[in-house]
């Protein structure tokens, strides 16, 4: 009881000292310029276990500094599918499945567009750069380099992309952009290994390369374009580098069924080479980012592909030939306080989480282009989280409480209200913010 008292006294001396200071910015860490997001398309938790089974140990299973998971439904589908988990990653927000880059309520961007993190490095004279197993208008590529309401209009993709001012976009052979069409808007063209090692920094380039780009043995592969594209991304730019790299084809060989011969080795092969030859590329990228000192990697999926789980024998199997809503890993490198460890964390709260590390300030990312803030809408509430990073933290319970003495305004209706209104009865009052408080400290209510 006595025990119960202090808690209590605790909290009230806590939450009464909130009440005095000004709302406070997540800290960045001074020594980090450089972010690279590697994206494991359709890569799920049990395609590790798959792969292990195949006698292979992952080197981002073994070799991280955090761990945790993602959540990755969309705006409009508790199952997401690429082009909206993407535009999560990248832009920071819930979008309409199918959409690329536009926000749910605007999807034709009538009004506004969004700001992927790629666009905001590049403006914060960041080199920025892109590079993909799939072919180069795709639907992640896209959703880091472009705006368009339908992820398969892929003439109008490449056009924007080579429209952009980005430092190079890599993948496989994209047949509505030519070479010409290519050099016409100031870019370097490559198309092949020796092509590719031998351009120089300060370069731009657009690569689209032939080939199996995911196989771990390719002529070219994906460890080898991720490498490349570092050394002429990490020049004496002091403002540093932002990377985005997808391994696609755990998805595209998760996805590929004949029938009922959907189990057969040649697919989970496949399979296991993708999810290999993307772990190739991180060791290396992680190589660099530890040698570098000033990097971070954060490693991820859109979503599951291909509901994976053991049967009665232990044996790693294929269940579906679709995605799921499965949560996905997070891996991330150089970094230990980007998430609590083990937490399921919302998936757009990811570029946000990355973007603060930077420095940046909540009226940078997320935004419109038309500098507007991106406010989070009702179905992003979610009890507690009222600064909607994904975590019940002191500092939810400071705005909850500064919201109710008025010190913060939060529209009825709107996320914040909603997840800092936690008895549900319409009004914010210190008892909402004493019962967040109790969440953070992992104090019984």
């Amino acid at each position: 009881m006595k025990t119960k008292r202090i808690l209590s006294l605790l909290l009230t001396l806590i939450m009464a000292f909130a009440l005095c200071i000004p709302a406070l910015a997540l800290d960045a860490d001074p020594e980090i310029r450089n972010v690279i997001i590697m994206i494991g398309d359709g890569m799920g938790e049990n395609h590790l276990k798959l792969a292990e089974q195949y006698g292979h140990t992952l080197f981002m299973n073994t070799e991280y500094d955090l761990r945790g998971q993602s959540m990755t439904s969309s705006l409009s589908h508790i199952t997401t599918d690429s082009a909206a988990g993407g535009t999560a990653l990248a832009c920071g927000m819930r979008v309409i499945n199918q959409t690329v880059g536009v926000l749910g309520y605007d999807p034709f961007g009538l009004v506004r567009l969004p700001m992927s993190i790629t666009e905001v490095a590049a403006e914060k004279g960041m080199r920025t750069g892109i590079v993909t197993t799939d072919k180069t208008t795709g639907a992640t590529p896209a959703d880091f380099t472009v705006h368009v309401l339908y992820r398969k209009q892929y003439e109008k993709i490449g056009q924007a992309q080579i429209e952009t001012n980005f430092d190079l976009i890599w993948g496989a052979k994209e047949s509505t952009l030519a070479r010409e069409d290519v050099e016409a808007h100031g870019w370097t063209y490559v198309s092949n290994r020796d092509e590719m090692l031998a351009l120089e920094p300060g370069s731009r380039s657009y690569g689209q390369f032939s080939g199996q780009l995911w196989r771990p043995n390719n002529s070219l592969t994906l460890a080898e374009m991720s490498t490349k594209a570092i050394e002429l991304l990490n020049t004496d730019n002091d403002k540093g580098f932002f990377l985005m790299i997808e391994g696609a084809h755990i998805d595209k060989n998760s996805h590929t069924s004949d029938g009922i011969k959907m189990d057969y080795d040649e697919k989970r092969e496949s399979v296991v080479d993708a999810v290999v030859g993307f772990d190739n590329a991180i060791r290396d990228v992680v190589e660099f980012a530890r040698e570098d000192g000033h990097t971070v990697v954060l490693v991820t999926a859109d979503h599951e592909t291909g509901w994976i789980f053991a049967d009665i024998h232990g044996d790693m199997r294929f269940h579906s030939n679709e995605h799921t809503a499965h949560n996905v890993p997070v891996f991330v490198f150089g970094n230990k306080t980007l998430f609590k460890a083990n937490h399921a964390v919302p998936n757009y709260t990811i570029p946000i989480r990355l973007a603060r590390l930077l420095g940046w300030g909540k009226d940078e990312f997320p935004r419109a282009r038309d500098g507007s803030l991106i406010k989070r809408g009702p179905e992003d509430a979610s009890p507690g989280d009222v600064d909607g990073d994904g975590d019940v933290t002191a500092a939810d319970a400071r705005l909850a409480l500064r919201a109710a003495v008025g010190l913060e305004r939060f529209e009825p209706g709107s996320a914040e209200f909603l997840a800092a209104d936690m008895d549900g009865d319409g009004v914010i009052t210190a008892a909402d913010a004493r019962q967040i408080l109790r969440i953070a400290v992992d104090a019984e209510a």
